[in-house]
């Protein structure tokens, strides 16, 4: 009887070719070691090129999981097991094993073509390169073809079928169910019964082998993580935003017409909102970028909740219409899925770099509402967020997440909407005394009114408006007036947003401070280091504009500040500017996000310095 290793955690890469199903392979694990009760995190890393060449390192796909029975806040600095299915994907990918990590190896695939499109001079199986690390090598191109083949699969659509072999001796080493994976593959090729059973004999095939093969291989144990009661799920970004832009226009009582053009990472929302009709979502596949959000805007104008999304590229073409949302004062939804840039950039690869696009990227004073995304699952109530206060303050608003919480996922509670407090939108109706741009003494917002309402016809653009009536002004103390106006309809916000909270002391030597997809890193690093007796904090925006209306009051109370962040210091700069005190950057803008290492590096070295 096999006496498996009991483990607290352990990250997992699998890497390969474009074409050899990585994603999929993670995604199927995610799932599963989900339903197993662990906690999770995942990091998809896929390349932007659609068409690599094979076995080349620009076509490298990798997903990584970091799960465990304790608390799972990022993918994990360095994989523990790291699984290539090619000479390529074992050239990228191995200087990010651990020293001493486990290296599962398609042997089959080193070949001498393979390994000099992978850019070897030599075998690295034969040369040492591999010594420090666990190797075990198997030629599982050969197994797959042993069972794939019989069942009357050519050689290259058997071979597609290695991944769900190396699935299955996964699933075996972590002791993982394959049933919820089976039943999956019966379902997605329904169609296909020949495909479905060659790929169901290659994870029951791969599950065998590891539990066959006199090769030492040992077998693990991670226990289950206790759940809180009620119903939980896997969830990724962009899905939980998706679902979040949907509730939100369900607690504001209004259709959402999602209109998009598609662009990575962003164009998931798009898919995941177009499969929601019965939510009372109407989805458009615009011909561009300016389309998208003139059409979103069309929709609010016309009495819907108007959403676009984009990424960094797409967000520089929808400016002047985002100028036209502000001018109009009509509530709008912009989500900006931010990636490398500048330009085309890295379309696959994350970053943080939009920040001041978001807050001041317009032309005039044309300031809006700001929020950011700081997990998968927290777009669901961030999404929320957004709508309420783009209702609640006609305005545009805009929501940052980033490519590697687009494509992560996480384990979700599911909420009960029913509990979730409801923002029903008042359309006026009245026409007595209407005028298009009076507006609420509380929150400044003029009234809503769907263009046509009989009695209430009134016209709106771009062009500069009279500050009652709507009639076109160019009259100096009228644009005077409503610049300050917007601006302080926005700025009002500030009152309307919850207080920042700190996780840790409220006063103290360090605060390090986040927004956006960094926290997990953060909170990770600062934990570990509390525990070994350092005193730090830490806070993490959501609001990114206005800022909550505490935050400079709670910055005063720590000696020093660090801003970790995947940009040239956006944020630093920006709270530099606003409270005039002392911050200090950490900035990464490699495409990848931050490491845990690297912010306890950072820290220490403050800590260490202030003792000095």
């Amino acid at each position: 009887m096999l006496l498996r290793e009991t483990l607290d955690s352990v990250v997992v890469r699998f890497a390969g070719d474009s074409g050899d199903g990585m994603q999929l392979t993670g995604s199927q694990f995610a799932q599963t070691t989900a339903l197993a009760a662990n906690d999770l995190a995942t990091f998809p890393d896929f390349p932007a090129e659609i068409r690599a060449p094979t076995g080349t390192a620009y076509g490298v796909s990798a997903f990584q999981i970091n799960f465990g029975s304790c608390n799972v806040s990022t993918a994990g600095d360095a994989p523990d097991v790291l699984v290539v299915l090619n000479p390529a994907a074992l050239k990228v990918n191995l200087p990010m094993l651990r020293e001493g990590g486990q290296l599962i190896i398609d042997s089959g695939s080193f070949t001498p073509k393979n390994l000099a499109r992978a850019g070897y001079t030599t075998n690295p199986l034969e040369d040492g390169t591999l010594d420090d690390y666990l190797v075990l090598t198997i030629d599982i191109s050969a197994q797959t073809l042993g069972v794939a083949r019989p069942l009357g699969l050519g050689h290259k659509d058997a071979l597609r079928c290695k991944n769900m072999w190396v699935l299955g001796l996964v699933y075996w080493i972590y002791d993982r169910d394959p049933q919820l994976t089976l039943r999956w593959l019966q379902k997605k090729f329904h169609d296909h019964p020949q495909i479905a059973q060659a790929n169901i004999a290659a994870l029951q095939a791969g599950h065998a082998y590891a539990e066959t093969a006199e090769l030492g291989l040992m077998g693990y144990t991670v226990p289950a993580q206790p759940q809180s009661t009620g119903l939980h799920g896997l969830i990724g970004g962009n899905k939980a935003l998706a679902l979040g832009l949907a509730t939100g226009a369900y607690l504001a009582n209004l259709p959402l017409h999602f209109c998009s053009y598609p662009i990575t990472p962003a164009s998931g929302l798009l898919h995941d909102l177009a499969a929601t009709p019965e939510l009372g979502v109407t989805t458009f596949q615009a011909e561009d970028e300016i389309a998208a959000i003139c059409a979103a805007l069309g929709a609010s104008y016309a009495g819907s909740l108007g959403v676009t999304a984009s990424s960094g590229p797409g967000m520089a073409l929808k400016t002047e219409a985002l100028g036209l949302a502000i001018a109009t004062e009509l509530p709008l939804v912009v989500v900006n899925i931010q990636r490398g840039g500048p330009s085309t950039g890295l379309p696959t690869k994350t970053e943080q770099s939009d920040l001041y696009q978001a807050i001041w990227g317009r032309n005039g004073d044309a300031p809006l509402p700001v929020l950011a995304v700081s997990s998968p699952a927290d777009g669901f109530y961030c999404a929320i967020e957004a709508v309420r206060l783009a209702t609640k303050y006609m305005t545009p608003v805009i929501v940052l997440s980033d490519g590697y919480i687009a494509h992560a996922s996480e384990p979700w509670l599911v909420p009960d909407v029913d509990e979730l407090q409801a923002f029903p939108v008042k359309f006026r109706s009245d026409p007595h005394g209407y005028q298009p741009f009076a507006r609420d003494t509380a929150t400044l917002a003029r009234d809503w009114v769907p263009a046509g309402t009989q009695g209430l016809e009134h016209r709106i653009g771009g062009i500069e408006r009279d500050a009652l009536s709507g009639a076109i002004s160019y009259e100096p103390r009228n644009h005077q007036r409503m610049s300050d106006l917007r601006a302080a309809k926005i700025n009002g916000i500030a009152a309307d947003i919850p207080l920042q909270t700190v996780d840790g002391p409220s006063s103290g030597d360090v605060v390090v401070i986040g927004w956006g997809s960094t926290y997990g890193a953060i909170n990770r690093a600062v934990t570990n280091l509390r525990a070994q007796g350092w005193d730090i904090s830490h806070i993490h925006l959501r609001h990114l504009w206005p800022l909550p209306r505490n935050l400079g009051s709670l910055l005063t109370h720590f000696e020093q500040i660090l801003v970790p962040e995947m940009n040239q210091s956006q944020l630093t700069r920006l709270l530099r500017s606003e409270y005039l005190l002392p911050v200090t950057p950490l900035n990464k803008v490699a495409g990848q996000p931050f490491k845990i290492s690297e912010i306890e590096q950072a820290l220490c070295r403050m800590l260490e310095g202030a003792e000095n």
